[in-house]
């Protein structure tokens, strides 16, 4: 029922096969042109018809599918954690964030969207990451987002540890150019190395900035606090012309007006969204490797995502869950639901 692909001849995905829910999911009496609401795109099916517990584990139970030909968005997983510098299992997040995604429905009343009515979606499985070696899962993630991206399909990422992103915009710029960046985070991520090393979750940006792939001026970083090495940890972040705004300056407020301002920044240039979950106060979310107290709220966070709607946004992750330290699930819950709040506010979404 599942074909997995091999790791080198097959884009580095390893994907499995599904192009619209199958007929025998559907109860009987029901047609699937039914079970689909009469509208020619994949969409996630209904729990009036179909258990949340029936089908294989994809993303909101959607359509499992090798090439991202004849996709608008799709949503694919990163299981790395190589890169990470404290508690690992991000490896696991991709797996556990689809699991919490089966209660998640087709339309965000918040906001108006219909993403299945405007988009053709799918799942389309895992890279097929080397846990043994870092550079080259970043050549296996790069070559696998360079074929998306150059079907103008927009990725939405299931992570993984941080330094999947570094790849990611590899690709993304390649195609787009230097893009912009909504970066919402714990930390800043622009350490130059560690142990020796200049790749790992702490670099990702430091990376894109030495290769050119950001519009340095158009790069907002929010959330960010904890303890540091020196008094002005953010000075290389400033130099290059990123804004950095702190977790303080967003506690007991409204984001709205922020993302107001980050709007215009952005302007209607390509642009990323990068979320690392431990942006969020650990209370909300502590199933990740590095957090950090008196951190932004799951609402704030919305805000964040829903202020996004109306810019040019050409990709975005959720990276940083790590189950074994997730008990109740909790953390994969809120990120399943972000990465649906990023896939209704992709630009071709309409809202009614």
């Amino acid at each position: 029922m599942l074909r997995l692909l091999a790791s080198s001849s097959a884009r580095g995905l390893v994907a499995r096969v599904g192009v619209r829910p199958a007929a025998g999911l559907c109860p009987p009496g029901h047609s699937p042109s039914r079970w689909a609401s009469d509208v020619p795109r994949n969409q996630p099916p209904s729990s009036e018809f179909v258990a949340r517990s029936v089908g294989v584990c994809s993303m909101m139970r959607l359509p499992l599918q090798v090439s991202p030909e004849g996709l608008d968005a799709a949503f694919v997983g990163v299981p790395l954690d190589i890169g990470t510098s404290n508690r690992p299992g991000a490896r696991y997040g991709p797996r556990r964030i689809r699991e919490e995604s089966v209660l998640l429905r087709a339309v965000n009343p918040s906001t108006g969207a219909v993403p299945f009515q405007s988009l053709m979606v799918a799942d389309l499985g895992d890279v097929n990451v080397n846990l043994y070696n870092l550079q080259d899962s970043c050549r296996l993630i790069r070559e696998a987002y360079q074929k998306i991206v150059a079907a103008g399909c927009v990725p939405l990422t299931l992570g993984g540890d941080h330094t999947i992103t570094y790849p990611i915009l590899q690709a993304v710029a390649k195609q787009h150019g230097p893009v912009g960046l909504l970066h919402v985070d714990a930390h800043t991520d622009t350490a130059d190395k560690a142990l020796g090393e200049k790749l790992y979750h702490g670099t990702p940006f430091r990376r894109c900035v030495d290769e050119g792939l950001l519009d340095c001026k158009r790069v907002v970083q929010i959330g960010i606090r904890g303890s540091a090495m020196t008094l002005d940890p953010y000075r290389y972040n400033r130099s290059q012309g990123f804004r950095v705004v702190l977790a303080e300056d967003c506690w007991m407020k409204s984001l709205v007006p922020l993302m107001a301002e980050v709007r215009q920044q952005m302007g209607g240039k390509p642009m990323y969204l990068s979320f690392d979950i431990d942006a969020l106060d650990p209370a909300y979310a502590p199933g990740t490797g590095t957090p950090e107290i008196a951190g932004l709220t799951p609402s704030q966070a919305l805000e964040i995502i829903r202020g996004c709607q109306g810019l040019n946004m050409v990709g975005c992750d959720l990276v940083e869950v790590s189950p074994p330290y997730d008990l109740s699930g909790n953390t994969a819950l809120l990120a399943a639901n972000l990465l649906f709040e990023m896939l209704c506010a992709l630009p071709k979404v309409t809202a009614v």
